[in-house]
Formats: C-alpha cells, sequence, structure tokens
C-alpha cells in the first residue's frame, strides 16, 4: 500500500503533468478557462490515483522533459523514413517480425517503452508475451534489436523502477 506522502507527491506530479496538457489544449488564457483547468487537472489527477496508484518507482521530471526532443526528432524520422520507403522503390523493404526481450515489467514503464519504440523508423510493437515484446519491421534486417536497446537505456535513465542496462 502506498504511504500518503506518496499518494500526495504522486498527485502534484500529476496534477502538474495535466495542467501542462490543458494549457497546451486551452483556447485561451482567460480566467475561467484557467479556473476550469485547475479544477479539471485536480479532478484527473485524483480519479488517477484509483487505477494507477502511487508506485514506489519515480519519474525524473527533468530527464522526461530532456526526453522530449528525442521523442519530437524520433517520430519525424520514422515519418520520413516510412514515406521515403513508401515512394521508392529502390530502398529496402525486407518486413518481418522481431522479438526484443524487455527488462521492463508490465506496467506504466513497458507501456512507456513500447510508445516511444513506436515511433522508431519502420517499427510497430503488435504483440507481447512475458519479457518479449514482438515488432513488425520494414525492414527486419536493419538492426532494430540495437536501436530497441538503446531506447531501453535511454528511458530507464527517466524512470527510477525501470531497466536501466
Amino acid at each position: 500500500m502506498d504511504s500518503p506522502v506518496s499518494a500526495w507527491r504522486a498527485g502534484g506530479e500529476r496534477f502538474v503533468a495535466f495542467l501542462a496538457l490543458w494549457s497546451v489544449l486551452l483556447p485561451s488564457m482567460q480566467p475561467a478557462d484557467v479556473a476550469l483547468g485547475v479544477l479539471t487537472a485536480g479532478a484527473a489527477s485524483w480519479l488517477s490515483l484509483v487505477p494507477l496508484p502511487a508506485e514506489t518507482g519515480r519519474v525524473h521530471l527533468l530527464r522526461l522533459l530532456l526526453l522530449l526532443p528525442r521523442f519530437l526528432w524520433q517520430s519525424v524520422r520514422a515519418g520520413i523514413d516510412v514515406a521515403r520507403r513508401a515512394f521508392d522503390p529502390r530502398l529496402p523493404i525486407h518486413p518481418g517480425l522481431i522479438e526484443y526481450r524487455t527488462g521492463f515489467a508490465v506496467g506504466p514503464a513497458r507501456d512507456a517503452f513500447t510508445i516511444v519504440t513506436s515511433l522508431l523508423p519502420g517499427s510497430l510493437p503488435v504483440a507481447e508475451a512475458g519479457d518479449v515484446i514482438v515488432y513488425h519491421c520494414l525492414d527486419s534486417r536493419a538492426p532494430v534489436a540495437r536501436q530497441l536497446a538503446i531506447e531501453e537505456r535511454v528511458l530507464g535513465r527517466v524512470l527510477a523502477g525501470g531497466s536501466d542496462g
């Protein structure tokens, strides 16, 4: 069971994240919109503690923010790579499945890992079994497993309880 301090800390961190999301989606900075954002972020934070209680692992928020440019770059790179392969018949396409054994346990850390790795160029997580995630790859001969291991180490540094390779 989580301690009241860890629940408050998790709720506070989630409140900041939900409020940041609200501010991005906010159509204006009118006082009524801001007040509604604060109330919504508070309710979302409180309600999120029911299905996802505070965990003993910690997320390093600064490192998470530093991961954002990498995440965005991977997304852009993946889109360009897929588009190039679709329109240039000279580029290799050898579709197939690869299995990657991850150190992340089933739960939020693994979910974050599959989200991040879904943006790698030419690969998409399609199934899980135990500690293995199955990826569909546009070029199964590419070093996909090596790139997945790099992403796991990077994400592991952000997640205190995660795989830090």
